[in-house]
């Protein structure tokens, strides 16, 4: 039987934003998003709907290799994981897919975050937030705070995560497309 994982990705685009955010962070990711094959096809997140608009977010399906991520750095993080785990996880994020229109991009939450309140709000979510939801929905993983205050550097700490690739994020897609290798074979 198939082993079935989840991929955390955390990355630094390196726009204004995620400048700013590091500022006050001082870690060297500030974007989460998840995946659940080796090559990172399918990605989510709540981030930009459109690249260079950090004004218009909510729930994406993320293009790793358009112009947004091109000079991204990552780490890659994987765990094996049930299939009741994945089962939970896939519905979960289908549900959100489904209804993509009632989501928003929880800044509000992200400022909360910056003050360390944790907030509730219905149908929004920042990045991690909603990575470590999608974790905690399928009893993937608890946590010892309020899901509201999960920074992307709280997902990298979790023990189940471990570290397959960290390095530019164009150079994963390349070696992986060229020598489809997976990404545990490569680590930089």
């Amino acid at each position: 039987m198939e082993e079935k994982k989840v991929y955390i990705l955390l990355s630094d685009t390196g726009t204004l934003f995620t400048r700013l955010i590091k500022l006050y962070t001082k870690k060297p990711y500030n974007h989460a998003s998840i995946a659940f094959d080796p090559n990172l096809i399918e990605v989510y997140s709540f981030g930009r709907k459109h690249p260079f608009n950090p004004f218009k977010a909510g729930f994406v399906k993320e293009d790793l290799h358009g112009k947004f991520f091109k000079q991204a750095r990552c780490s890659i993080y994987c765990c094996t994981i049930s299939d009741v785990e994945l089962e939970k996880m896939n519905h979960y994020i289908n549900r959100i897919a489904a209804h993509a229109e009632i989501y928003r991009y929880n800044l509000i939450g992200l400022f909360a975050l910056a003050l360390n309140k944790p907030i509730k709000r219905k149908n929004a979510f920042f990045c991690s937030q909603f990575v470590a939801t999608v974790l905690l929905k399928s009893n993937t993983i608890k946590f010892d705070k309020p899901i509201s205050l999960i920074t992307p550097h709280d997902l990298q700490e979790s023990p189940r995560f471990e570290l397959t690739y960290q390095g530019r994020l164009a150079d994963f897609h390349t070696e992986t497309d060229l020598w489809g290798l997976s990404p545990t074979t490569i680590m930089h």
